[in-house]
């Protein structure tokens, strides 16, 4: 059996003109998330939603890798961060399961001097809560109310922290 070598990774802070990469990941992997938690019925666009959601409102990484078409690293995914919150983190769907989200997570932890970090996973995507698990994060509070971005639907979401050792 062959094994996939992850790819290298580098987390940098994000440009203007990564906005069509990480709009096109973003919409992509919000459906997957929304997929397994409230419905796909709830989704709406990056552009609609990041005003009100502050994407910008602290720091805003992405993450560049090889993607092996011989163009060079692409924007494979990005993380935002504010008030010692983790408040976005999407991966290219062509992207899972290289160790991109776990660098993107990592790189927050050690990228803000909080004690405490916290992040909200919605219930039913396991796959992101399986990574912040790994990482240290633990469920603190499990609320259910309006879905953050399009408050027209109810959504059930895990509260997750995680302390600085």
């Amino acid at each position: 059996m062959e094994r996939r070598m992850p790819p290298e990774v580098t987390v940098r802070p994000y440009r203007p003109e990564d906005w069509d990469a990480i709009a096109r990941i973003h919409d992509s992997a919000r459906l997957d998330e929304l997929r397994g938690s409230v419905g796909v019925e709830a989704f709406l666009t990056l552009v609609e939603t990041y005003e009100e959601e502050g994407l910008f409102d602290g720091g805003l990484w992405v993450a560049e890798a090889d993607d092996g078409t011989g163009a060079g690293p692409r924007v494979a995914g990005f993380a935002a961060f504010a008030d010692a919150e983790l408040t976005w983190l999407y991966v290219d769907p062509a992207r899972y399961r290289q160790g991109i989200g776990r660098i993107l997570l990592r790189h927050v932890l050690t990228a803000d001097a909080s004690a405490r970090i916290e992040c909200t996973v919605l219930a039913g995507n396991d796959s992101a809560r399986a990574l912040y698990e790994s990482e240290g994060f633990r469920v603190v509070e499990t609320k259910t109310g309006k879905l953050a971005g399009n408050e027209r639907f109810a959504a059930t979401g895990h509260v997750m922290e995680w302390r600085r050792p």
